[in-house]
């Protein structure tokens, strides 16, 4: 049987983890709740992190392009074959690499196929078809002939991890289990065009500024190490008393230090980052580390929302299928990773198990504002699924706004730290290049200064 890892909350708060051997996953998580724990992350440990070298439905060497025509149901047409330009080209691109943009397209034109009534065989046909980046094309294959022997799309998708985000699979699960692949399909194509529009927001930011900041201090390296010497040398050379700026003999005696003991600072940082690493890595640093990514300034609040915005959507998609509160929030819980959301997601089934409110756990967490739990106690007294509606709405124009204050705030930022780089420079370096262009320290050599 397969053997999961698991981080789980004990009744007294523990993050605890361990490894457990089950049949599948959801004998894991009933398993941990007869022993009075709350599952808050469960992994396979058999599941890959890179690229697989082989598929997970087709046999090794076996291709839908070489001529697995089962998409085609309606026609009995000839297997499709790959001239002999195609087969050298595919030699050279089999290994291409799969960029964020090639997802976006494919669950774009899967959507679109969907939403004209397509069923998956026949849409996941057509899109190989079009498909022109050979890497993502195999993989399309694998997913097709994993849909072909009765496996849901996520399955597949799961075993290449490296190519379909954790939040995107999870999206897919939810439209399948609850029926609505469609919905789940256009959600799936706004959460990656706004993560990558976000994305090249903040490159396009951080990318020039930390271009400068670099340049600074190989500049700044460079004029104390070279420029300086130089300039005392040439003082010495005509017999002037002129000196080098306090800041520059002292920065100058900092840098030829860290040059003479380099192991030492290099070993501190190392263990600084092994040792920050190595924390993460328990459960409590892993559930501290989270609660971090909620609380931390500028992105915290951000992070937060757009995770909280997922779960409802991914609620709303469930219920408007039929699935009741409880099974809804089950099944959505797996739009994140972060264990303190996982956490309060478990809590609000305990909750909901017990009688008391599913929504409580969120604001006591003091995470959620009060508009988003207003907002979900009005729809439990009202209509649950239009209130969430309008929650969607709200949260929409919160996350906007957020992003546009990020995108203020981070340029300010950066700007700020490039400045301070900027000011030390030309105090050290560029001060006293300066002072031997205007040939002050000639003075002093010949007895004037």
């Amino acid at each position: 049987m397969p053997i999961y890892k698991y981080k789980a909350l004990t009744s007294n708060g523990v993050v605890v983890t361990n490894t457990i051997e089950e049949k599948d996953k959801q004998s894991v998580i009933d398993r941990l709740r007869r022993n009075n724990l709350t599952p808050i992350d469960i992994k396979d440990t058999f599941k890959k992190k890179k690229m697989p070298t082989t598929r997970k439905n087709i046999a090794s060497g076996g291709s839908y392009v070489d001529g697995m025509d089962s998409g085609n149901l309606t026609s009995n047409k000839d297997k499709t074959k790959k001239t002999y330009f195609e087969k050298i080209y595919y030699s050279i691109t089999k290994s291409e690499i799969i960029k964020p943009r090639d997802v976006i397209v494919f669950t774009q034109n899967f959507y679109l196929l969907k939403k004209a009534n397509f069923n998956n065989i026949h849409a996941l046909n057509t899109i190989i078809q079009s498909t022109d980046n050979y890497s993502l094309r195999g993989i399309l294959e694998d997913i097709l002939a994993g849909v072909e022997a009765g496996e849901p799309i996520y399955t597949t998708m799961e075993y290449y991890d490296n190519v379909f985000p954790y939040l995107y699979v999870n999206m897919i699960k939810v439209g399948e289990l609850s029926g609505n692949l469609t919905s789940a399909l256009e959600q799936a194509v706004k959460y990656l065009e706004d993560s990558d529009s976000l994305n090249r927001k903040i490159r396009n930011i951080l990318i020039p500024n930390i271009i400068q900041f670099v340049l600074l201090i190989v500049m700044l390296l460079i004029g104390t190490l070279v420029a300086l010497p130089a300039i005392q040398n040439l003082y010495d050379t005509v017999g002037s008393t002129a000196t080098l700026p306090p800041i520059s003999i002292w920065f100058s005696n900092v840098i030829n230090t860290l040059l003479t003991y380099w192991y030492i600072p290099t070993i501190i940082i190392a263990g600084i980052v092994i040792g920050v690493v190595s924390y993460i890595r328990t459960p409590k640093g892993k559930y501290n580390f989270d609660k971090f990514k909620y609380t931390m300034p500028i992105f915290g609040q951000l992070i937060f929302a757009i995770d909280f915005s997922r779960l409802i959507r991914a609620m709303l998609l469930n219920l408007n299928n039929g699935m009741r509160i409880q099974e809804s929030l089950d099944v959505a819980k797996n739009i994140t990773r972060n264990t303190v959301f996982l956490s309060m997601v478990e809590s609000s089934l305990n909750n909901i198990i017990i009688g008391e409110s599913w929504i409580e756990p969120f604001e006591n967490s003091k995470l959620a504002t009060p508009m988003m739990t207003e907002m979900l106690k009005i729809g439990m007294n009202t209509d649950l699924a239009e209130m969430m509606e309008k929650l969607v709405e709200y949260m929409d124009i919160d996350i906007n706004n957020l992003l546009n204050k990020i995108i203020k705030v981070l340029p300010q930022l950066v700007y700020g730290i490039v400045g301070i780089v900027l000011i030390f420079f030309v105090l050290v370096v560029l001060a006293p290049c300066i002072e031997v262009y205007m040939g002050g320290f000639l003075l002093s050599a010949y007895g004037l200064g």
